[in-house]
Order: C-alpha cells, then structure tokens, then sequence
C-alpha cells in the first residue's frame, strides 16, 4: 500500500457521501461503491486494496 492520504481502508467510516473507488494493492482500479456520510466503508474484494473518494454527493452530506 503507498500510504496516500486520501485512501481509506474497508470498515472506515467515510468522510463524505458519495461514490467512491476501490484502489487495489497495485494501484488498480476497482468497482465503485455509494456510501453515505458517516457509514462505514464495505469489504474490498480483494485482501490490502482500499477506497478512494471518486464523486462527492451533490448535497450537503458530500461536502467533507
């Protein structure tokens, strides 16, 4: 894992409503995932990937 701020592990509560990307361990690119504000982050499907806000929900809620 590169250790980048924005990146935030399975089980985290996200900063923001919105949509937000899986980053595996190599820094590909996964499917994308809508969480509300304050929820915690789904598991990854696949072991060390994280999570990476990709579309903030236009509304009070996405602002973070």
């Amino acid at each position: 894992m590169s250790g980048k701020v924005n990146e935030l592990k399975p089980g985290e509560k996200a900063p923001a409503s919105g949509q937000y990307q899986e980053i595996g361990p190599l820094g590909q690119e996964g499917h994308e995932v809508t969480v509300v504000k304050g929820e915690p982050l789904p598991p990854t499907t696949t072991a060390g990937s994280t999570y990476t806000i990709v579309d903030r929900t236009k509304n009070k809620s996405g602002l973070g």
